[in-house]
């Protein structure tokens, strides 16, 4: 308007020199009153992600909303290197990781915390906290007395405090997850733990403000630029507001609240002049026939979507011709959202029907924002605008719905939120097995069973320990195994025969773990094995009693050769390990002969978590012989058989020779302790005799010792088989 007024004057007074110099003057005016045009106001957008360009407005944000920030500062990649491997003449293994530390402005007004932050649409932090990747996190929240950031400060000397502005920094985010490079971030900022005022959204006017207009509903909504004047269109789109600066202060109140006792107009003032204002009889009505401008929805971000945007439509019959929905940069729940849409497009369908209305009073009531009664016309009528002109006072009104709209139930729609499971320490067993007949049988099959208590676990990085050194052997993947320890003990068996009364109660590591029962054909095929205290054992049923607590029925025990640990039984409190394809399987040229230990480093560890190799030397020790007897010799003389196993070779098959696995075959046969016989013999075949006067003799020395038999392999000795007691 200043720019049409000053033009016209310039042009007036000095041609058109004058008139260039009015409209630049005008337009300086506009800008400095209006505000200017090149700054948008806040407007709904798909979520957007961390950018880092220069001359970015940062917004103000209110209540709790998702916004993407600005990147502020960044170091470079910082590379990461890890060798494995290489013993027994096979080739080093060179992995690399690389980490990165960034800052993020989030807001240009403090802020109460950071809740979630997500990166590529996925949980990079969770609501309690925690990071789901390596790294820190520290939140800085905008106050006029914080500190400069002690990481920026040591590469950037003289950086800022960055006061006024809240922003977060992250320090050596690991990268992995990312592809190796700077993920898109998006973040879910509190703001303030109160609901929404125009009281906040109107602070940068730095002067006091009459506030009587609640934003019921509004959960979050961000300010991002441009003049106040368009921030307050937005709102008054849901919320009418009615503004009055003719008093000592600002005004802002709900244009759309009817007073208890409803004011009513004068008698419209004629006027001699029939093409003025409201015509001759001061009064005119007219209803607007286009409903276009009558809106059908509400786009919206969803706070049970995770601030996605969502669409609630109005209530009514749908209208031919494009629709046309209110874009509204702010965060509501899906019922709040709708109602929301109810009164706007209820408030816009009445407002088609007009009046131009003169009076000749001077009434300081009747100003902009005031609800009337109209003479000869039913409803309530919102007064728009207010002009003195000489035939009187002329008001400009528009009709106000009946009644609160309809305040139906509303859904949100389908959401598939980012899982959000705490992270929990590892839980780490490590062991050997004996050979399943799968390669040569000269290497250990080591395993390592890597657990935690919930799914918010994401693998760790797994080591062998040699001393005070952790040498990496690689991940372990984010698959846990099913682990825990026994509740019940398990007593002395052979293992010759599967045992339906037999029952054992596990404790497993976390309570969604599941074990499935299996049919005996399931189980000669394999099923259900697991590891107790040294021992592989399978089991048919398996029933939930509580939480973690299952109880395991129908054991076939000593599986794998293990029969001697069998026969020892287990106290409560022993290791369980089920044996299917989660383990992971260690290479065994990273393990040296001497491991002590392995370890685990997993994102919730403070400290390494270290288990000791159980069971190593299982794979390459040779089973004990079966089907041993003493048998006396008409001479007085004694012949012992046996029948040897193999290693790796499970099925007994008719007509074929069990293969042996060895470099040789050889046996030890021995009385008294089978670490330390006092008497030994090496047979290279399945039998043993000994003559009359040798055996009298043994007799007479080694009266109550055993006889025992161990086959010899490559590189162990069998368990013994008790041949025989001397008597």
């Amino acid at each position: 308007m200043a720019t049409l007024v000053f033009t016209a004057i310039g042009t007036a007074i000095g041609g058109p020199l004058g008139g260039a110099l009015g409209s630049l003057i005008g337009n300086r005016i506009d800008h400095a009153v209006l505000g200017g045009g090149g700054r948008e106001g806040p407007r709904l957008k798909e979520l957007g992600v961390s950018s880092s360009s220069y001359g970015s407005a940062i917004p103000r944000h209110h209540g709790r909303v998702r916004a993407p920030g600005t990147i502020v500062w960044a170091t470079d990649l910082v590379e990461r290197r890890e060798e494995s491997g290489g013993g027994k003449g096979r080739p080093s293994t060179s992995s690399y990781s690389y980490s990165v530390s960034f800052a993020v402005a989030l807001s240009s007004r403090p802020i109460v915390r950071v809740g979630r932050i997500w990166a590529d649409g996925n949980l990079l932090r969770g609501a309690a906290g925690d990071l789901k990747t390596g790294g820190t996190l520290r939140v800085y929240r905008g106050h006029g007395d914080q500190e400069p950031d002690p990481l920026i400060a040591s590469a950037e000397p003289g950086c800022p405090a960055f006061r006024g502005l809240a922003y977060c920094v992250f320090e050596s985010l690991e990268l992995a997850d990312f592809g190796n490079r700077i993920p898109t971030l998006t973040f879910e900022i509190i703001a303030d733990e109160e609901p929404v005022t125009i009281g906040a959204v109107l602070e940068p006017l730095g002067e006091p403000v009459e506030l009587d207009r609640p934003l019921t509903g509004l959960q979050g909504f961000s300010d991002e630029g441009g003049p106040l004047s368009l921030t307050l269109s937005a709102i008054g789109e849901l919320y009418p507001l009615a503004c009055d600066a003719g008093g000592a202060s600002l005004s802002v109140r709900a244009a759309d609240r009817v007073p208890g006792s409803v004011p009513v107009l004068p008698e419209a003032t004629a006027a001699a002049d029939g093409e003025s204002f409201g015509t001759a009889s001061g009064e005119s009505w007219r209803r607007h026939a286009d409903a276009a401008e009558v809106p059908d929805g509400l786009r919206y971000y969803d706070v049970a979507r995770d601030y996605q945007p969502g669409l609630q439509r109005a209530d009514g019959r749908a209208r031919p011709g494009r629709s046309r929905a209110i874009e509204f940069p702010g965060a509501l729940a899906a019922a709040d959202a709708r109602a929301l849409a109810n009164a706007a497009a209820a408030r816009a369908a009445w407002s088609r029907e007009t009046v131009a209305w003169r009076t000749a009073e001077l009434d300081p009531e009747l100003a902009p924002g005031a609800v009337v009664r109209v003479p000869g016309r039913t409803g309530n009528w919102l007064i728009e605008s207010w002009e003195w002109r000489e035939q009187g006072i002329e008001l400009e009104l528009r009709r106000l719905p009946r009644g609160p709209a309809r305040q139906p139930a509303a859904d949100p729609g389908e959401a598939l939120p980012a899982a959000d499971d705490l992270a929990t320490p590892t839980v780490l067993a490590a062991y050997e097995l004996p050979w399943d007949g799968s390669g040569t049988g000269v290497t250990a099959q080591a395993f390592a069973a890597v657990s935690s208590a919930s799914r918010g676990w994401r693998g760790a990085a797994l080591y062998v320990q040699q001393g005070a050194q952790l040498l990496p052997l690689g991940p372990s993947g984010q698959q846990r195994s099913v682990v825990g320890e026994t509740v019940t003990g398990l007593p002395s068996s052979a293992g010759l025969l599967f045992d339906w009364r037999a029952e054992l109660e596990v404790d497993l590591a976390s309570a969604d773990f599941v074990l499935d029962p299996a049919t005996l054909a399931e189980i000669a095929g394999g099923a259900n094995r697991a590891l107790v205290g040294g021992e592989v054992l399978q089991f048919a049923g398996a029933e939930r009693v509580t939480g973690a607590r299952w109880r395991l029925s129908g054991l076939l025990r000593g599986r794998g050769g293990t029969e001697p640990i069998a026969l020892q039984g287990h106290a409560p409190g022993s290791g369980f390990v089920l044996l299917d394809d989660r383990p992971v399987a260690l290479d065994p040229a990273k393990l040296s002969e001497g491991a002590a230990a392995i370890a685990a480093i997993g994102l919730a560890d403070p400290e390494p978590v270290t288990a000791p190799l159980e069971h190593a030397g299982s794979t390459r020790r040779p089973l004990a012989p079966v089907h041993g007897k003493a048998a006396a010799q008409a001479d007085g003389g004694l012949l012992l058989t046996w029948r040897r196993r193999a290693r790796g070779a499970w099925l007994w098959q008719d007509g074929v020779e069990v293969p042996l696995n060895e470099q040789a075959e050889a046996y030890l046969v021995g009385i008294g302790a089978s670490d330390a016989p006092v008497l030994r013999w090496e047979p290279a075949v399945p039998r043993l005799e000994i003559g009359a006067a040798a055996w009298a003799s043994i007799r007479a020395a080694h009266a109550g010792q055993p006889l025992w038999v161990r086959q010899v392999g490559t590189a162990a000795l069998s368990p013994p088989l008790l041949l025989a007691i001397i008597a």
